[in-house]
């Protein structure tokens, strides 16, 4: 099977279950979510339920894009500034004057012609200098608690001195297979768990930039600096909000309710103006097992909304820490799925995770500051089918007032989001929490209920199914939101709605929303789709009106990040498995007669995932994720070599890019 890109000779595909990722991935990933019946089973209303909207191959959807039921697509005005056809000639937008990368399968970094690329921190790297050196053939706990963590995912940078910062990363998943040498999935040893406990979880790095010489873009870890941390799926995390204390969180090694071991599947993130760092609890229900042991019937039917598994779980935790096995501790599960906030200033502050925020498989809190400077969090449940969410606190931010600012995420209200197929949208009120009180605006839910229980509320109250809601980042520049919405095979002709308009949607899409006048405490938004993402010659996709013969291919958009120019950075998980090329880092003008335009400019080794974008005038950072992750790969059977080569293990890496001149990144 291949695929064709415009000019190129076809390239193959890797194996990949449905949406692209490999099947490797997918097994410690998300615990093979996409082979599991999908948890929503609510009735929300599909486009197809209500009368007189059938699909015929000419309908319309006044969504920026048209697409008939099966695969014909006509682009039409959108509301977002959007030209149906825009003139293509000129410069290209400035921050985006590079020559695209091609689409490839090579095992490495791949650049534009005057960049170079160098890791910053590999798997296993230390953070201080007591940590033994990295040895894949001997890991073990103590030295990877003291190391950087496998899987990166989002990464963030705050500002120390000059050129100077402390980096934040997270680290979502292990894959053992490929970790341990002659690893026995059925039968894991001691060792071998607590060396995964102490690879998951998070990293705080100091990191330098250099100042002299040709490689000045580069960035370098300081070991040993005092702000450097790692936390593991050990360590002790703070509920705070109406949920800490309350009884469904409380356990047998915590009756208080309020003090858990450990973040788990912890996937993008984002930073608030008040220099803290949220990171997001994602696919933290493969952990848990057993589900089919508990009889509480209440219990069951939340524990299956959330795909909890009947038996053994894939990486066999509840053999060595029975707080993983359902039936002994039902209440565990709980205490994850939130937004974990970090403060890394602070050495010996505790992660707190926000009770307020919701809970359901997060991807992404990112922060806008209303015109009152109130903080608005804008929230994807990375599952198909469910649901997008905001926060907006009930207090305003103060600059300098860090006591203050530490309440923000503990008092404010979550909403839902419900897309109509004219353009238009509201967002639905689910609960508003003042301090430790949870009032619910769901009929039926306490407040504590709709908090612990997110996704049934959002089912109660009518919210729009989505595809796969994954980051979703505001413009700083124009305020406009953009939603990445990563893939949806299980989406059929008859469950088509407006903001997701292909079935079998393998390719995924990108939404522009506008709240209100650009006021994030707005209580309805309008939205468009920029992007239908896939192969340009493929009759469905749109690029918002650009000509398609002028755009690199891009499939199943994920993170999302913008430059100084309010140009829009996308990186892909899973575009090897449907376009037949590495994933990448894509970028693409949101403005302009260039608008559409999408480019890529990185692409990551055979296997890998592009994480964790950040571009700067100086450089690029992206998060490359489980290199060699595909078809028979395992420890002794290495399908990359990279970054080290030489067939050394694969290190999923953070990752620099630069110009070797110097210059300023996309500036021609």
């Amino acid at each position: 099977m291949s695929t064709t890109v415009p000019g190129r000779r076809p390239l193959p595909l890797l194996p990949a279950h449905d949406g692209g990722r490999s099947a490797l991935t997918c097994r410690f990933r998300c615990g093979d979510a996409c082979f599991h019946p999908v948890p929503n089973t609510s009735a929300n209303e599909y486009f197809g339920d209500v009368a007189a909207r059938a699909f015929s191959r000419r309908s319309v959807l006044r969504a920026g894009a048209v697409v008939a039921a099966a695969t014909a697509a006509v682009p039409m005005m959108g509301r977002q500034g959007a030209q149906a056809a825009p003139a293509v000639g000129g410069p290209d937008a400035v921050g985006l004057r590079f020559d695209a990368v091609a689409p490839n399968f090579v095992d490495a970094v791949s650049v534009p012609a005057g960049y170079t690329s160098e890791p910053v921190i590999r798997w296993g790297d230390k953070l201080f200098s007591d940590a033994a050196d990295f040895d894949p053939a001997n890991l073990t706990a103590a030295a990877q608690a003291r190391q950087f963590g496998y899987n990166n995912d989002h990464v963030g940078l705050l500002p120390l001195e000059q050129d100077e910062h402390l980096m934040v990363v997270n680290h979502e998943y292990t894959d053992e297979v490929m970790m341990f040498g002659g690893y026995d999935a059925a039968n894991p040893t001691r060792e071998q768990v607590e060396v995964s406990w102490a690879a998951h979880g998070l990293s705080v790095v100091a990191v330098t930039g250099r100042h002299r010489g040709p490689r000045n873009g580069g960035l370098d870890p300081v070991v040993d600096h005092p702000l450097n941390r790692r936390f593991t799926a050990t360590d002790e995390f703070e509920l705070t909000g109406p949920v800490a204390g309350a009884e469904l969180v409380r356990t047998s090694a915590d009756p208080s309710g309020r003090v858990v071991l450990g973040t788990l599947n912890n996937c993008a993130g984002g930073l608030s103006p008040w220099g803290t760092w949220l990171t997001a609890e994602e696919n933290f229900n493969q952990y848990f097992a057993n589900a089919d042991g508990v009889t509480d019937s209440a219990t069951r039917q939340r524990l299956a909304r959330y795909g909890l598994p009947g038996g053994a779980s894939e990486r066999k935790w509840e053999r060595f820490d029975t707080r993983f096995d359902l039936s002994a501790e039902p209440n565990e599960v709980n205490r994850f799925g939130w937004i974990v906030e970090v403060d890394p200033y602070d050495p010996t502050s505790t992660p707190r995770k926000r009770t307020a925020l919701g809970r359901f498989k997060h991807e992404a809190a990112t922060v806008s500051l209303t015109p009152g400077r109130r903080a608005a969090l804008y929230m994807g449940d990375d599952e198909r089918f469910d649901y997008l969410y905001k926060f907006v606190t009930r207090d305003a931010y103060r600059s300098n007032d860090v006591a203050h600012n530490a309440t923000l995420l503990d008092n404010g209200t979550l909403y839902v989001a419900r897309f109509a197929d004219d353009g238009s949208g509201e967002w639905i009120p689910l609960v508003t929490s003042t301090g430790d009180t949870a009032t619910s605006h769901v009929p039926g839910m306490t407040g504590v209920e709709v908090l612990l229980f997110t996704r049934q509320a959002g089912d109660a109250v009518g919210a729009t199914t989505m595809d796969r809601p994954e980051d979703v980042e505001p413009s700083p520049k124009t305020g406009v939101v953009y939603v990445a919405l990563t893939n949806n095979t299980a989406r059929s002709a008859a469950q088509l709605n407006a903001p997701n308009p292909r079935p079998s949607n393998k390719h995924g899409h990108v939404i522009e929303l506008v709240d209100g006048r650009n006021d994030a405490t707005s209580s309805t938004f309008t939205w468009d789709i920029f992007l239908l993402c896939g192969n340009p010659e493929d009759e469905d996709t749109y690029f918002a009106g650009y000509d398609k013969t002028q755009v690199s291919p891009i499939s199943c958009p994920d993170n999302l990040a913008f430059d100084r120019h309010g140009n829009l950075w996308i990186s892909t998980d899973g575009q090897n498995g449907t376009i037949g090329a590495n994933d990448a880092l894509h970028a693409v003008a949101v403005k302009g007669s260039r608008r559409g335009q999408v480019k890529t400019f990185l692409t990551v080794p055979r296997g890998g995932e592009t994480c964790g974008p950040i571009v700067t005038d100086e450089r690029v950072l992206v998060a490359v994720q489980h290199p060699g992750e595909y078809g028979g790969a395992s420890f002794e059977t290495r399908l990359s070599s990279w970054p080290d080569g030489g067939g050394q293990v694969p290190r999923p890496s953070v990752v620099v890019a630069y110009r070797l001149d110097g210059k300023k990144i996309g500036h021609g």
